[in-house]
């Protein structure tokens, strides 16, 4: 496949320097101030050396990227919610020509999904965004294989900051301001932390999530959403959950009716109880029971491989 790439973070970096890895040829790519395009397949390194030295990855404008020759377009700019725009936008004019995106933002799918899927259903392009959803972890390939109508929620801990400092507080009786603090100088929490541990980022996941399981029945926004962050756990309450062998994780769950993200109290032995940066998800299923799937939920090259995965998944363009 043809990728053309919007967005030049850390994602967007791991696509580009993995795609040739998993057989495809990147034609175009863009950040917010430049693009890189080339019919006949850019070199990678040379974008990524370009983008680390001057700043840039090209001589382009980042609309040229929009009419370049590609087959899927990978969308991994930033999260914006209300409109989510430009994401929205981006995915609308690929859909007007009839061809394939995957997402990593999560804006379009979890704030204005039914117009995503309008979109689609005008056009040969397909919407893949397995990678808005935990990372490396195959949460929307499960449910797509399973069948969301045989699915009633999916649960678990998908805010890799928020659980790091829930962990660090249990396991050092420390307070919230003095482990985010720490999470901030080792780059697991943004200068800027409130999304995270105010449950957003976790809120939008599962926003996500249940408009899948709602298989069309209804949709939901990040306004339907019941969130509730960490930022007022004291120590002393993981303390006191701890002598009787018990935990707090923030937990988000969807189901095809509601979203609900907050603190839980959980045994210290259940799947749910991971450590450190790690996410999970537990998918209840009408015939199979539960079904565990956990592993990196963030991260440039996890992210990326979510991506190209859906890539992979892609038919061809007629």
């Amino acid at each position: 496949m043809r990728l053309a790439v919007v967005g030049c973070g850390a994602v967007g970096r791991s696509v580009v320097d993995l795609a040739a890895e998993y057989g495809h040829e990147v034609v175009a790519v863009a950040d917010s101030r430049s693009a890189a395009v080339d019919p006949a397949g850019l070199d990678g390194a040379a974008v990524l050396d370009r983008k680390e030295h001057k700043g840039v990855v090209g001589d382009d404008d980042p609309d040229d990227v929009l009419a370049a020759e590609y087959d899927v377009l990978v969308e991994v700019t930033p999260t914006t919610l209300g409109d989510a725009e430009p994401g929205f936008s981006h995915i609308a004019r690929a859909l007007d020509r009839d061809r394939h995106v995957v997402l990593a933002n999560k804006g379009p799918v979890a704030e204005r999904y039914g117009d995503v899927r309008a979109r689609e259903a005008d056009s040969a392009g397909i919407v893949l965004f397995e990678a808005t959803v935990g990372g490396a972890i195959p949460i929307l390939g499960t449910v797509a294989d399973y069948g969301p109508e045989r699915i009633s929620a999916a649960r678990g801990v998908l805010n890799g900051t928020a659980n790091f400092v829930l962990t660090r507080m249990a396991a050092e009786g420390l307070d919230y301001e003095h482990v985010l603090a720490e999470a901030q100088d080792m780059g697991v929490a943004e200068a800027d932390p409130s999304f995270d541990v105010e449950g957003t980022d976790a809120a939008l996941k599962c926003v996500i999530l249940a408009n899948v399981l709602a298989c069309g029945e209804r949709e939901f926004t990040l306004a339907d959403a019941e969130v509730e962050g960490i930022t007022q756990i004291p120590g002393s309450a993981l303390d006191l959950a701890a002598e009787a062998g018990r935990t707090v994780r923030l937990v988000g769950e969807a189901t095809p009716e509601s979203v609900r993200v907050g603190p839980r109290l959980l045994p210290e032995t259940s799947p749910l109880a991971v450590s450190g940066t790690r996410n999970v998800v537990q998918i209840e299923t009408t015939h199979a029971d539960g079904i565990d799937l956990s592993g990196r939920g963030a991260g440039g090259p996890e992210t990326a491989t979510a991506v190209l995965a859906d890539v992979g998944r892609l038919p061809p363009l007629e």
